[in-house]
């Protein structure tokens, strides 16, 4: 899913690894509410990044949507857009989402399924919930590209998540590995991703990688993460060194969580929009490309959509059209000011 924001924030990531988490007590990280689009705009709850905390691992974007009544709020329905030096990761608790990209690929986000993207040089693609979905409830994750991968040629993958079982909860695992299930998804850096789900009052002990840290990200009921207590939206922060994550449900009520770790990655990145990249020189020629390229820049009144010395070469964001019924989505204008770091 594209961030929609008309201004969106810059966020420079700097990750050094010696200055990631240690096995302390968890930390919350309460979401923001972020409106897409028009007046009918789908609300979702973002948790990364946050003042907080930028990254988990190479998971550099976290949004949490519904459960919420298409007839309401109109679905989902994101035009044609791009992205860079990403990938999405696309999962849903309900409703179905038809996908299309400019590599070619046409799939539908179900649940149970991941729908993978990576962007790598560049890619376009929309998003559309179906006629059939009549609630749309799940979860849009980005994982930033380590910089020896982040040029490569985009791709895009589907896999149906792997079922475990560990004490009283049942686990689908849809990234990486966990507690011995895994899944052959495609990533550059160290990650695992899974859904949790727990009865009311039930609890189970994770078996985790100590050089990983975590988020655990609460989509239903209430739950406690070694010990510390968080609400709906939440996402629960811990850092490296663990070698066990007890997560808890209340007794009033079953639980669902989203899991996600990985490696922390010691490189700098950029993230402005749909874009990630390593300065401020790249971001302004990705937008001016993704403008030139959909003819957004021409339809907002840009007359030069190319910074002054770029000549354009291949199209970096391929085919803009995915048999979408209007037109691509035009950037947001830059801000007036050099993008700035924003520290970890």
């Amino acid at each position: 899913m594209s961030n929609l924001e008309k201004r969106p924030a810059e966020t420079w990531v700097e990750c050094d690894a010696e200055v990631f988490g240690t096995p302390g007590a968890p930390e919350i990280i309460q979401a923001r509410e972020v409106p897409l689009g028009g007046p009918r705009a789908m609300t979702v709850h973002r948790t990364l990044p946050s003042k907080q905390r930028t990254m988990i691992g190479a998971w550099c974007f976290v949004d949490h949507y519904g459960p919420g009544d298409v007839a309401e709020t109109g679905g989902m329905v994101v035009p044609p857009h791009p992205h860079t030096g990403l990938q999405t990761v696309s999962w849903l608790f309900e409703g179905e989402i038809e996908h299309r990209d400019s590599v070619g690929s046409h799939a539908f986000v179900r649940p149970g399924v991941l729908n993978l993207m990576t962007a790598g040089h560049g890619i376009s693609h929309s998003e559309v919930s179906t006629p059939a979905t009549t609630i749309l409830h799940g979860a849009q994750l980005w994982v930033a590209l380590p910089e020896a991968s982040r040029q490569v040629d985009p791709f895009f993958e589907s896999h149906t998540a792997v079922a475990t079982r560990i004490d009283d909860a049942e686990i689908s695992v849809f990234v990486g590995e966990l507690a011995g299930a895994s899944v052959g998804a495609t990533t550059f850096t160290s990650l695992s991703a899974a859904e949790i789900r727990l009865p009311a009052g039930g609890s189970a002990v994770l078996p985790v990688r100590p050089d990983h840290e975590y988020g655990v990200l609460l989509d239903t009921g209430r739950v406690t993460v070694d010990g510390v207590a968080a609400e709906r939206t939440d996402l629960v922060y811990t850092g490296t060194g663990r070698e066990t994550l007890t997560i808890a449900a209340s007794a009033d009520g079953p639980a669902r969580v989203l899991l996600i770790g990985g490696e922390p990655l010691d490189e700098q990145i950029l993230m402005w929009w749909n874009f990630v990249g390593r300065s401020h020189e790249e971001i302004v020629e990705y937008r001016a490309e993704w403008q030139r390229e959909s003819g957004a820049g021409a339809a907002v009144g840009e007359t030069d959509a190319l910074p002054p010395g770029l000549e354009p070469t291949m199209r970096r964001f391929g085919d803009t059209d995915h048999h979408f019924e209007g037109p691509p989505l035009p950037a947001p204008v830059l801000p007036n000011v050099r993008l700035q770091p924003r520290r970890r």
